[in-house]
């Protein structure tokens, strides 16, 4: 089994994060929904667009610097919200809020993770959202917002992309829904990962974290998973949006915007930032990919609201394309799962690493010393 050393990109990651983890977790991080054609396309999307190079320039230094909902980043890809990260490994959330920090950028905290909102501020003091939904039940959503504000998070994010879960068929195939199959393809998995078994074996229970108060089990997640799923609201709308942003008083971002129309909706009722983002290719299949998007919403809002960009990344050179075509920031989440599940914090710090070195790189490459700098002039739509 190679060493976190020897992998030189993300694909790297994600094959060391395959060996490591049983494949019922690996499943449920790696797919996406019904036939996976989102999944597919928030990668091919890139590779449409080639650079426009220029040289003779002085990029001797490379200025990554920006600032994301009025936090000041060294880097401009943010950590995105992803549930129960202790799947993936016995520190979970922690080893990524920490790496996410030390790499200069931002984290965001999911509502089901496996860390607290009060434990994920004390363990690491950069800057942090928290991604929110609008649930069923009124009072834990106020909860979770008082809870943010108290904690000192720099913003929220509210999923819009959830009135119901998306067809999963991996994770169906594999039991997920069906607690007694889950558990034994589980257990039979984690045989042949006996690392991954140990550390599930000796550290604490999965809880969902944030909901110990509200939840049956002391939120077991391996118990209330359909109390989970019973939470998402179908009749959310755009007043109980804004009903949320005023409770909260600050940096609100929707998540999950995938047109235009509702990107103009969303600058109307005053969000400060939109994230295109499709839930990773795990909600609707068929919806298009984020890159496609990127173009027609920075044009339509991009003079009121902050835009960012979530899904396929995994090559700097992603990155320095979604700038150039002026998103203000990315956000990855599966590209550090398969860090962390391949090394924990170190793991994670090697995505950060990777993306880090790539993105410098092109940007010397096409002859840009600053993010600052990127701009349409510097990608064209492939033409061969």
């Amino acid at each position: 089994m190679p060493h976190l050393s020897e992998c030189f990109s993300i694909a790297d990651l994600r094959a060391l994060a395959q060996q490591k983890l049983p494949p019922v977790m690996f499943d449920y991080l790696h797919g996406g929904s019904e036939d996976e054609l989102t999944l597919r396309w928030n990668r091919d999307a890139f590779a449409q667009w080639e650079f426009v190079p220029r040289v003779l320039r002085n990029v001797e230094h490379i200025d990554l610097g920006t600032t994301v909902q009025g936090v000041q980043v060294g880097l401009p890809i943010i950590a995105a919200p992803t549930g129960m990260s202790r799947m993936f490994h016995y520190m979970g959330e922690r080893a990524v809020v920490k790496a996410a920090h030390a790499a200069g950028s931002a984290y965001s905290l999911s509502t089901v993770s496996t860390v607290s909102i009060e434990d994920v501020a004390a363990y690491s003091q950069g800057p942090k959202f928290f991604q929110i939904y609008a649930w069923h039940d009124r009072k834990m959503v106020s909860d979770f917002i008082e809870r943010s504000r108290k904690c000192g998070y720099d913003g929220l994010m509210l999923a819009v992309d959830l009135p119901t879960l998306g067809k999963r068929e991996r994770d169906l195939r594999n039991g997920h829904g069906r607690p007694a199959v889950l558990r034994r393809n589980t257990a039979l998995g984690a045989l042949s990962r006996p690392q991954w078994l140990f550390r599930f074996l000796t550290s604490p229970k999965w809880r969902m974290a944030n909901m110990t108060e509200h939840l049956p089990h002391r939120a077991d997640a391996l118990k209330v998973i359909e109390d989970i799923n019973a939470q998402f609201d179908a009749t959310v709308d755009w007043q109980r949006a804004e009903e949320m942003m005023a409770q909260w008083g600050g940096k609100f971002m929707l998540k999950g915007i995938q047109s235009v129309e509702d990107a103009i909706l969303a600058a109307d009722m005053g969000a400060s930032g939109i994230i295109i983002s499709n839930h990773g290719g795990r909600q609707l299949d068929g919806s298009p990919s984020t890159l496609s998007l990127l173009p027609e919403i920075v044009a339509a809002v991009g003079h009121r609201t902050e835009v960012l960009l979530d899904g396929g990344i995994e090559r700097g050179s992603d990155v320095v394309k979604a700038l150039a075509l002026g998103a203000k920031g990315v956000l990855i989440g599966k590209a550090y799962l398969f860090g962390l599940a391949a090394g924990g914090e170190e793991g994670v710090a090697r995505t950060y690493a990777i993306l880090r070195d790539e993105m410098e790189r092109v940007m010397r490459l096409i002859g840009v010393s600053s993010v600052s700098e990127l701009g349409p002039q510097h990608v064209r739509r492939v033409k061969w």
